[in-house]
């Protein structure tokens, strides 16, 4: 029997750019929940931002955000993995040296952005929603760092691939690089990622893999889909996702209405 069941959100349960999830998701959401299924939103987002997507359901549910850098469970942190200030003053040097992408610094209570693009800052504040507070440079930045990330909010995705690539060369020995959504690079906490996440909330819950299940689309996925035994990529996922996963769906929506169906 399915006892918990973990969701990434962009391209997963919000396809098509949406920043919203449906009434019909959530009201799947509240009833899986009601069945006594652990619901687990794993996302790169920020954690402010899945509780404001989850609002309906914000208590019922538990969350990995970050990419599995900060794992909160009815209020409370269970686990939080942050980059070494070194490493990230490097990164972020490298990233401003080439200075073609925009950067976002995430920390566990608001994320930071520059200013210099204004298409980039309402992307962020106004249709992503996320708590943010916009500087002159990045680089200022002090204190624990969750996640750095990048944005391609003008290159060819040719472009940005190929600096993914620079940039997993640059970096490789240190820390993991993965794409997050079709215009994000992401720069994972080293030693976490979702799967590992997953884990913490496998034990905090007392289930095994084969009781657990998972959906992603992206590469920063992967580890998830691997460590339970029921897992979803979207038909969508980019290429090579699907062979991390047991099966594929079209949409999250399908596969929980049957779990209902045959409670």
């Amino acid at each position: 029997m399915i006892k918990l069941i973990a969701s990434d959100l962009d391209g997963t349960l919000l396809q098509d750019h949406a920043q919203e999830l449906s009434s019909h998701t959530l009201s799947l959401i509240r009833e899986i929940t009601k069945k006594g299924i652990h619901f687990i939103a794993a996302s790169g987002r920020q954690y402010d931002n899945l509780t404001q997507v989850f609002a309906s359901v914000h208590n019922e549910i538990s969350y990995i955000a970050e990419n599995g850098s900060i794992c909160v469970h009815q209020g409370n942190v269970i686990s939080r993995t942050t980059i070494a200030p070194e490493l990230c003053k490097r990164i972020i040097n490298e990233i401003k040296r080439d200075n073609r992408f925009e950067i976002v610094v995430s920390q566990q209570q608001s994320c930071f952005i520059e200013g210099r693009n204004p298409d980039y800052v309402h992307l962020i504040k106004d249709v992503m929603k996320n708590t943010t507070e916009v500087v002159n440079d990045i680089r200022t930045i002090t204190g624990p760092i969750l996640k750095i990330a990048i944005c391609n909010m003008t290159e060819s995705d040719e472009d940005f691939m190929d600096y993914l690539h620079k940039l997993r060369e640059l970096f490789k020995d240190e820390i993991k690089i993965v794409t997050s959504g079709n215009i994000w690079i992401d720069f994972i906490a080293p030693g976490s990622n979702k799967g590992t996440a997953l884990s913490a909330y496998m034990d905090l819950f007392h289930v095994t893999p084969d009781e657990c299940m998972a959906f992603g689309d992206q590469y920063n996925d992967l580890e998830m889909l691997q460590s339970v035994k029921h897992s979803y990529a979207m038909k969508t996922c980019a290429p090579g996702v699907e062979k991390y996963a047991a099966y594929q769906t079209e949409r999250v929506e399908y596969i929980l209405e049957k779990i209902l169906e045959d409670l």
